[in-house]
């Protein structure tokens, strides 16, 4: 059986359009009457399956309205059962070392919610606007709220063993999401890739900025915030998401999936820092 024979006047256009598309022909070649390719496959953009934000905002609820309860006292000059209005954050609890000494081991969380100032509150705030949210997407809210407390207590017991000056505030808790945020790029660096390094860079440079501002002030308690940023970055890299691609679907679709071990990893953590309240003598005005 042979080929039919083809008109020149239908092979031309052929032609033109192949040089057009490929090039010319190279002297020898045979005539092309038409170039198989393979088929691209198909592209999609695919969300990261993020969760809801909820705890952050009763967080930053708490954290203004405790604030404003001695603010306002104090603008008023009045007293809660006699207590002197420059007694009042001890008696709301701050980092005390040696009420936490006694036995007042309830002053490493309400310390968290306790600020000195306007400034300090501003700060704080605004840090817990911009990071919280992020945090509590990627992490979903119950991870989030042990990574928060778990800095935040972190930060507190770093104070407690390190300085004797009594404190007050929630940046232990903040400097934990800068370390946990750094925590889920750095783990998701393979999937998210210029992403995550642009991230990492970023945050890097928001610790080193900060810290350099704790360490050049003496009123700020830098033992706070290095502990809840170590405190955070493993807590964060045992409770981060690990997202992957199930391409068993069609279209593929980026689950989370997290440590097998990643709480029993994460209550070792707040075993360590009980363990570190009971056992080490902090030092005493």
């Amino acid at each position: 059986m042979t080929e039919p024979d083809r008109k020149d006047d239908d092979i031309e256009p052929v032609l033109r359009n192949f040089e057009q598309e490929f090039g010319p022909r190279r002297e020898g070649e045979p005539p092309v009457y038409g170039e198989a390719r393979p088929i691209a496959p198909p592209s999609y953009r695919l969300a990261l399956p993020f969760e809801p934000v909820r705890a952050v905002w009763v967080l930053l609820a708490l954290n203004i309205a405790i604030f404003a309860i001695p603010a306002l006292l104090q603008i008023f000059r009045v007293t809660i059962n006699g207590i002197p209005i420059d007694d009042l954050l001890f008696a709301l609890g701050q980092k005390e070392n040696q009420a936490i000494y006694d036995g007042q081991y309830y002053r490493f969380i309400t310390s968290m919610f306790l600020h000195a100032g306007l400034l300090h509150i501003g700060f704080n705030a605004w840090a817990l606007y911009v990071l919280g949210p992020e945090s509590e997407r990627i992490y979903g809210t119950p991870r989030f709220l042990a990574l928060y407390f778990l800095a935040g207590l972190a930060g507190g017991v770093a104070s407690y063993l390190r300085s004797p000056i009594a404190a007050v505030g929630a940046s232990g808790a903040i400097f934990g999401l800068i370390g946990g945020l750094a925590a889920f790029y750095y783990s998701s660096r393979k999937l998210l890739g210029e992403i995550s390094r642009q991230q990492l860079g970023s945050l890097i440079t928001v610790i080193m900025i900060n810290l350099f501002i704790g360490f050049s002030t003496p009123r700020i308690d830098n033992n706070a915030h290095i502990g809840g940023l170590v405190s955070g970055a493993l807590v964060g890299w045992l409770l981060a998401p690990r997202f992957e691609l199930d391409d068993r679907l069609f279209p593929p679709r980026i689950v989370r999936r997290g440590l097998a071990w990643g709480w029993a990893g994460t209550l070792a953590v707040l075993a360590l820092l009980v363990l570190l309240v009971k056992t080490m003598y902090p030092p005493i005005q």
